[in-house]
């Protein structure tokens, strides 16, 4: 049996069989790397990779017995089905490099996404450090930065202030009159003998929710966590999918965390509120967050697979869309629209605006520890207000420096990524 090839959604082959049997990916090594962890390798050193995932398709286990027969009779070497994905390999390139080419993020471990939020296709999928599958080392595999690892789909971060998505989401449902309402920043809220800090120490006086959401004041998003209690906060989350079993068609995708011990005290939810104590949540479902506020509530599941070929040509499956489910009502949704915007053009992500293309997202900055020492991790998800480039993105970068934050960090490589997705519109739409 020969393995299928895998092409991306342009026609770009991706992996093939030589005559020897050899599995064979992409000419220039860039390429190969930038995609790796989206594709896996021949030893299978990537877990659920599409080259372990699609194992069915690309080894002719959906043959039909026509097919079956003509290679029993004829002795031919029978051929697996022709997989075609949705991603664009160049954007996932262009995204691998844009980590290099920022000097804020230059050789910092991370990943990023790139969603159609209206049909749930992942246009890129990338995971750093990377390797080269056509030369794997003999270190790679012990190697402390875990170059196999798919930080994509399977690190499980705290959100950070992208989380502030969702406790927004809370308060315009639960909290009567959130929206015009003001609270004060001190810069030193206090919840059960701790004090809650914002980046840089700022205080920033009283506030609207829009106002908070724009400048991610923590103080004032613990305080409204406290308001709403820890119960209907994490309502609101799991209603976005947090503690679900994701079972997608595709892909495998860790699962995100929100806390559901019985009692949690004040500064354990307030914590909440910011994306802090104990929350976690992978890359791909953050852009799946992202793009779900992008379609007035409606999140997509996540579609890798675009269409499958039998060796003959002929189509044995093509995709579909899946709603994955409705998170929020359409008007909580639009408010948080109007408020992701408002972070582009006022707030802490103004380094991913764009003329051309209405931007809207949020930031972050998580704070955690790695092999007991202290790190930070620089966040961005948001998407494009386009009809006709509906694309939404997630970006984490893992132990960014002080006094940086996700502004400074992944909102650039989020830049880069709209700003592909102008230059090259058509790859990803067709």
């Amino acid at each position: 049996m020969i393995a299928g090839d895998i092409y991306d959604r342009n026609g770009v082959l991706l992996a093939t069989t030589d005559e020897e049997g050899n599995r064979i990916y992409q000419a220039n090594e860039e390429a190969r790397r930038a995609i790796v962890h989206l594709i896996g390798d021949a030893q299978g050193n990537v877990a659920n990779g599409v080259e372990t995932f699609q194992t069915a398709y690309l080894y002719g286990f959906h043959a039909s017995v026509p097919e079956l027969l003509h290679s029993a009779f004829t002795g031919e070497a029978r051929r697996g089905d022709n997989v075609f994905l949705t991603v664009d390999s160049a954007l996932c390139t262009e995204l691998m490099r844009s980590f290099s080419r920022n000097s804020a993020t230059k050789g910092k471990r991370g990943a990023a996404v790139v969603m159609n939020y209206e049909t749930g296709e992942i246009l890129a999928e990338i995971s750093l450090p990377n390797y080269d599958p056509m030369a794997i080392t003999a270190t790679a595999s012990t190697s402390t930065d875990e170059p196999f690892w798919n930080r994509a789909t399977q690190s499980v971060y705290p959100p950070g202030s992208t989380f502030k998505i969702i406790t927004t989401a809370a308060a315009i449902k639960y909290l009567e009159g959130a929206g015009n309402a003001t609270q004060n920043c001190t810069g030193n809220l206090e919840l059960d003998g701790h004090e809650i800090h914002d980046f840089g120490n700022a205080v920033h006086g009283r506030l609207t929710l829009k106002q908070a959401f724009g400048v991610s004041c923590n103080n004032i998003f613990a305080s409204i966590a406290v308001q709403l209690g820890d119960s209907r906060l994490r309502q609101t989350a799991e209603k976005f999918g947090f503690n679900d079993n994701f079972l997608f068609k595709d892909m495998v995708v860790e699962n995100s965390q929100y806390p559901t011990a019985a009692s949690r005290s004040a500064y354990e939810v307030g914590a909440s509120g910011f994306g802090q104590s104990s929350l976690a949540a992978t890359p791909m479902h953050m852009c799946m967050v992202a793009a779900g506020i992008a379609k007035n509530g409606v999140m997509q599941e996540p579609i890798l697979l675009r269409e499958v070929r039998s060796p003959s040509g002929d189509v044995r499956m093509t995709w579909s869309s899946r709603v994955y489910r409705t998170a929020v009502e359409q008007d909580v949704a639009g408010v948080l629209q109007e408020y992701m915007r408002y972070v582009v053009t006022n707030g802490t992500a103004t380094r991913v605006s764009n003329r051309n293309l209405p931007i809207c997202g949020k930031t972050g900055t998580a704070e955690s520890t790695l092999k007991g020492k202290p790190v930070n991790y620089g966040w961005f998800v948001g998407y494009a207000d386009d009809p006709y480039l509906p694309l939404a993105v997630s970006v984490v970068v893992e132990d960014i420096d002080d006094g940086t934050g996700g502004g400074s960090t992944a909102a650039l490589i989020a830049r880069d990524a709209f700003l592909y997705a102008l230059d090259y519109a058509d790859r990803l739409r067709n």
